[in-house]
C-alpha cells in the first residue's frame, strides 16, 4: 500500500513539473517578443538623440562664429579683417542651413516613430526656438555690418539671398522627405494574422472556405509589420498552415524546441510579391 502511495505521489509531482515547465516556456516566449519591441524602440530613440546632439553642437559652433565676427568688427579696418568677416558669415550661413535641415529631420523622425513622448517633442520645440533666436541675432549682426562697410553689405546681400533660397529649398526638401517617407513605409508594410478557424471566420477573414474573399473583413485584427525587418513570425501553436498564397521557395515553416511552429521568410520580396496580407490557421 505504501509503495502505491509513493508511486502516485511521484506521478503527481512529475505532472506538476511538466506543467510548470510549459508555463515557463510560454512566459519566456512572451518576454522574447517584448524584448524585440524594446530593442527596436531603443534604436529609434538613439537615432533621435544623436540628431538632437548634432543640432546642439551646430548651435554652439554658430555662437562661436558669431563671437569671431564681433571681434573682427571691433578691430581696425583692413582687407584681412573684412575677409575674416566674410568667411565667418559664410560659415554661419551654411551652419544655419544644416541646423534647419536637422530640426526638420527630427520632426519627421518623431512623427514616424513609435515613440509618442511629449518630452521629446518639447525638446525639439526648444531646439527650434534656439535656432530661430540665433537666426534673428544673425540678421541683426548682418544689419550692423552692412551699415559699417559697403563691401560687407554686398556680401551680406548675397548671403541673405542665399539664406532665403536655402529656406525655400529646405521647405521643399522637408515636404519631399515626408512624401518619400510615407511612400517608403507603404511599400514596405505588410499585415499578418494567425488564429483558429473559428476566430478567422468570426473576423470575416475566412468565408466559405475562402480566405480574404472580399473586403468585408476586420483589418484591425491584423498586425502591421515592416517587411525589411520582420522575417520571423511565431505562431505559438503546434499546428499551423498558410491560407494565403506565397511562393513556396520564399519561406519555411519549422518547429522550435517546444514543438511550436515558426514562419521563417527567407526571401521577403518574393514572399510578399503575391499578397501583402498573410493569414495562418492554427489550432
Amino acid at each position: 500500500m505504501k509503495k502505491i502511495v509513493i508511486i502516485v505521489a511521484g506521478l503527481v509531482m512529475m505532472s506538476a513539473c511538466q506543467n510548470h515547465q510549459e508555463t515557463a516556456n510560454r512566459l519566456q516566449q512572451q518576454v522574447d517578443s517584448l524584448q524585440t519591441i524594446v530593442d527596436n524602440k531603443d534604436a529609434e530613440l538613439n537615432d533621435i538623440v544623436e540628431t538632437m546632439t548634432e543640432v546642439q553642437t551646430g548651435i554652439a559652433r554658430i555662437a562661436e562664429a558669431e563671437g569671431r565676427v564681433t571681434v573682427a568688427d571691433g578691430s581696425q579696418e583692413s582687407a584681412s579683417s573684412r575677409e575674416i568677416i566674410r568667411d565667418n558669415m559664410e560659415y554661419i550661413c551654411e551652419a544655419m542651413r544644416q541646423n534647419r535641415e536637422l530640426v526638420a529631420q527630427l520632426r519627421e523622425k518623431l512623427n514616424a516613430s513609435r515613440f509618442k513622448a511629449d518630452k521629446l517633442k518639447k525638446l525639439v520645440d526648444g531646439l527650434q526656438a534656439q535656432v530661430e533666436a540665433q537666426d534673428m541675432r544673425i540678421q541683426e549682426l548682418q544689419a550692423s555690418l552692412a551699415e559699417k562697410d559697403s563691401t560687407i553689405l554686398v556680401q551680406i546681400g548675397r548671403i541673405e539671398s542665399l539664406s532665403q533660397s536655402v529656406a525655400s529649398l529646405t521647405e521643399v526638401s522637408k515636404e519631399q522627405a515626408g512624401t518619400m517617407a510615407r511612400q517608403e513605409k507603404q511599400l514596405n508594410s505588410a499585415w499578418f494574422v494567425y488564429g483558429t478557424k473559428a476566430e478567422l471566420k468570426e473576423q470575416g477573414i475566412l468565408k466559405g472556405g475562402d480566405v480574404l474573399k472580399d473586403k468585408d473583413f476586420n483589418k484591425d485584427y491584423f498586425t502591421e509589420i515592416d517587411i525589411r525587418h520582420v522575417k520571423d513570425i511565431k505562431t505559438y501553436s503546434k499546428s499551423a498552415q498558410l491560407l494565403t498564397t506565397h511562393p513556396n521557395d520564399s519561406y519555411m515553416l519549422t518547429k522550435d524546441g517546444n514543438g511550436y511552429y515558426e514562419l521563417h521568410i527567407s526571401n521577403p520580396s518574393r514572399f510578399w510579391s503575391v499578397s501583402k496580407y498573410l493569414v495562418m490557421q492554427v489550432k
